[in-house]
């Protein structure tokens, strides 16, 4: 049966959003086993020491142990086999140690304070580093947050910084990259969530799914991107990538925040906001119907819409734990080439603090998915001549046991788990298998006309 008659527009109800949900925090109990996850990945690769960099935008693997990243500064964590922690920190977050989830030992380091801040009580890093134990008797490991999977004899911390680690360490061959301790999506600590862990990102992917549909609903020509873009912003919370709010063509005078620009209908829309836990992403046509696209995209449903709703659907009525990312990279090839539909990314990747942690889905991967991995559906086509389609949002992997432990643990948290799949196994007809959960409230749901907020693609 062609793709096309697989689906149809139907009128249903769009899917509940939760909104007024507490944050939640972090038992003590999963910060000592997050320590203890990484002692035992430290014993692993034989490194007598850690060294985690963390600035604003790249402070996640810091954050993982700390509790929280460094405000508009540059801060390091320095973590013994022992597993003593030290904090290696600028003028204006000295105050948040004692705040720390680890406790350890605080130094000072006016250097990574911002421009012209006194520099009182400097030292040398190297010899804060020394001050942490670093020397020529054990190896180093640096913790930035790229992988350089085709080098990983690179670092991406400042030159600086390095420098200073190495001068510390012993010299280069004593220091090796370990990011990957943290963020491999083989055998990165962070790469598995047990149920504490899935609770706290469920509110950023609830979050975001609630704003993208609220912004959905607000969509109508003359509006501002403006207008529609403040309908993202949730609870106050901080963003994990750009907010999106584009109508028409994006990037004019190179901007990438919501403008003045005005909606017209036949224009292109792409929506995204993300948080802690989760991305929701959509883009489509402020149209009505398809008789209002404009004529060069008259067949974009088939071409590019249905097409790409199969693909997702396919994708999650596939995805389960001990299929490899090569097999699921083959099923996204398989019915969305890649030649005709020119994605390029990860169909598919693994979401933490970060939008995109790390991907086990790539081509030839033997990464096998496993409970506890959260992952974001970022399957991105790209038609020369035609507005994208897009339904991005979070799933999370887990069996029978970390099942049993959300339902027991976090009630409210499972309840809106269940909410969500009845609607995609009811309404939208799709078949999830047992083992995938749903932290955003929007999976599935795809609007191919902005202009008519009352139907959606449903499995026929």
């Amino acid at each position: 049966m062609p793709t096309a008659q697989l689906y149809s527009m139907q009128v249903i109800p769009p899917p509940q959003t939760f909104a007024d949900i507490a944050s939640p925090v972090l038992p003590d109990s999963t910060m000592a086993a997050r320590r203890q996850k990484v002692l035992l990945a430290m014993k692993q690769a034989g490194l007598a020491h850690l060294v985690i960099y963390a600035d604003k935008e790249h402070g996640a693997n810091f954050e993982y142990l700390s509790g929280f990243i460094p405000r508009f500064e540059e801060a390091l964590m320095v973590v013994s086999a022992d597993g003593e922690l030290s904090y290696i920190m600028g003028n204006e977050n000295l105050k948040l140690i004692p705040h720390a989830r680890h406790s350890g030992r605080c130094l000072h380091a006016p250097v990574f304070s911002l421009p012209n801040q006194p520099m009182d009580n400097d030292r040398p890093l190297a010899e804060l580093l020394l001050s942490c134990g670093l020397s020529a008797a054990g190896k180093t490991g640096v913790v930035g947050w790229k992988l350089f999977t085709r080098d990983p004899s690179l670092f991406d911390v400042p030159a600086f910084i390095l420098d200073a680690i190495v001068s510390a360490a012993g010299g280069r061959e004593q220091v090796v990259n370990a990011t990957g301790l943290f963020i491999s999506p083989d055998q990165g600590v962070r790469r598995l969530n047990d149920a504490s862990e899935i609770a706290f990102y469920e509110y950023g992917a609830n979050l975001a799914s609630t704003r993208v549909l609220s912004a959905l609903n607000a969509i109508e020509v003359g509006k501002s991107e403006k207008a529609i873009g403040q309908h993202l912003a949730g609870d106050g919370q901080p963003n994990n990538v750009v907010m999106i709010a584009a109508t028409g063509d994006r990037f004019a005078y190179a901007g990438l925040y919501p403008s003045d620009k005005t909606i017209t209908r036949g224009d292109k829309f792409s929506l995204t906001v993300g948080f802690k836990g989760g991305l929701t992403s959509r883009s489509a046509y402020v149209v009505a119907s398809e008789a209002e696209l404009p004529a060069q995209v008259a067949d974009y449903p088939e071409r590019v819409a249905i097409a790409y709703y199969h693909t997702v659907v396919s994708w999650l009525e596939f995805i389960r734990p001990g299929i490899t990312g090569d097999e699921v990279y083959r099923l996204v090839e398989s019915v969305l080439p890649k030649s005709d539909y020119h994605w390029h990314l990860n169909p598919g990747h693994l979401v933490a603090d970060e939008e995109w942690l790390s991907s086990p889905i790539f081509a030839g991967s033997d990464i096998k998915l496993a409970s506890g991995m959260l992952l974001q559906i970022d399957i991105i086509p790209s038609v020369p001549g035609y507005g994208g389609s897009s339904i991005e949002d979070t799933i999370g992997l887990a069996d029978a046991q970390l099942r049993d432990e959300l339902a027991e643990h976090y009630p409210q948290v499972w309840a809106r788990m269940q909410a969500r799949r009845k609607y995609v196994t009811e309404t939208l007809k799709i078949n999830l298998p047992e083992e995938v959960i749903l932290l955003s409230n929007t999976v599935g749901y795809l609007r191919p006309f902005l202009l008519d907020k009352s139907r959606a693609l449903v499995k026929a």
